[in-house]
């Protein structure tokens, strides 16, 4: 049968279940943590073949053919946009200039209900001011995607990814023109399980989570901790400088935690033992490849090192795009792209030893988070780089002892 139901461990876009004209194909959860198409009633397939046709990962080259390539140093005129986003403000400020000429945005929220980061319509402000920040975990596109009217006018924010399986969903209806595609430097997206076992283990603490802000700026956008890219392995991908910070509120209490104080989830996510296998093994949309008019993500790097309100890098890969961004009401320093890029990720992470160590741990319901925190610190490459950044456990259970002599 001409269709996905032979795909596995893929990009779990979504934008095949987006373009199912018998809409028979869902998106959920695989064992490993991560969203990956299913078709529900193989007898109602007509075998038309276009959920292969959008389909990003059965292709090697990217969607977008003609390239623009302009990069530029971007923040907010608006200060107080600028502190509430992760970077400069610039994704925010693209949505509100396009909302005011007719678009609506198809951007990202945190439905803590759900405990899932999901896509969502927005047509005011008021709505857009939900996809503001970061968010370090795979994305639930259905209900957004499916609510899109092709003959309507969108911003569609995404993965690399998902941006590029979305353009080939958009050439196949010959309606680019209706859309603006956005996506990010993007490191990879751990497995959900992850967050549910680090989100378990908060909530006996504070509560209900009510709130979920990665890269919060409370404490400023700079860490205040630093280590030598020399002395750390993955020094290459990650400036360290950085803020990785993340504020949690619940019902009955909050907590501030950083990944240089030990914070259990961005000490997974930034060790690359817990990503999915599309991540490692077909990810073709680092540095300076992608199929979106415009790209963003932190400016790191010594040129805006000492500036603590935020500064994002954008490149533009279309006319379109850089036309988009002129419109905002940000301030523009244009800069070579390896300014702009420093820091970000130029190949896809490697799927080591380590993963092999913490999947099972990760997938067995019995084990906590802190029991996948032990596993990372005694099989870490780099065993002295991960107790620095590791938060001390309460206690060593015998059970990780046993099942990894």
């Amino acid at each position: 049968m001409n269709n996905i139901s032979d795909i596995h461990d893929c990009y779990g876009c979504g934008v095949c279940a987006t373009a199912c004209i018998c809409k028979i194909i869902k998106v959920g959860l695989n064992a490993d943590g991560f969203y990956e198409p299913f078709i529900t009633d193989k007898s109602q397939c007509t075998g038309c073949g276009i959920c292969r046709e959008v389909c990003s990962y059965l292709y090697d080259e990217l969607s977008l053919k003609e390239f623009f390539i302009k990069s530029y140093a971007v923040w907010s005129k608006d200060y107080a946009v600028r502190r509430k986003c992760s970077s400069g403000g610039v994704s925010f400020e693209i949505g509100q200039t396009l909302l005011n000429q007719g678009y609506k945005v198809c951007g990202v929220r945190y439905n803590t209900k759900l405990a899932r980061a999901e896509h969502y319509i927005a047509t005011t402000t008021k709505e857009l001011i939900q996809s503001v920040g970061s968010k370090y975990i795979q994305s639930y596109t259905m209900d957004g995607f499916m609510a899109i009217n092709r003959k309507e006018k969108y911003l569609i924010t995404g993965t690399p990814c998902q941006i590029d399986s979305f353009r080939r969903y958009i050439q196949k209806y010959h309606c680019e023109e209706n859309f603006v595609l956005l996506d990010f430097f993007c490191h990879g997206v751990p497995s959900m399980l992850v967050w549910q076992k680090y989100i378990k283990e908060l909530e006996q603490k504070v509560g209900k989570i009510t709130y979920a802000s990665w890269r919060n700026k409370y404490m400023g956008w700079h860490d205040f901790w630093t280590i030598g890219i020399d002395e750390v392995e993955y020094g290459e991908k990650i400036n360290w400088n950085d803020s990785f910070n993340m504020l949690i509120m619940g019902r009955k209490s909050f907590l501030n935690s950083r990944f240089s104080q030990g914070d259990m989830f961005y000490s997974l996510f930034l060790s690359d033992s817990c990503l999915g296998k599309q991540c490692y093994e077909h990810c073709k949309y680092k540095y300076d490849h992608s199929s979106a008019d415009i790209r963003i993500g932190d400016l790191w790097g010594k040129t805006y090192n000492d500036n603590e309100d935020g500064v994002s890098g954008v490149v533009t890969f279309t006319k379109k795009g850089d036309e988009v961004l002129k419109q905002c009401n940000c301030i523009f320093i244009e800069h070579p792209l390896e300014v702009v890029a420093e820091g970000q990720m130029k190949t896809s992470p490697i799927k080591g030893n380590l993963y092999k160590k913490l999947m099972p741990v990760l997938k067995n319901k019995d084990y906590s988070i802190e029991d996948v925190i032990m596993v990372l610190k005694r099989y870490g490459k780099n065993q002295k780089n991960i107790d620095r950044v590791v938060h001390p456990l309460r206690s060593i259970k015998n059970v990780i002892k046993k099942t990894f002599r």
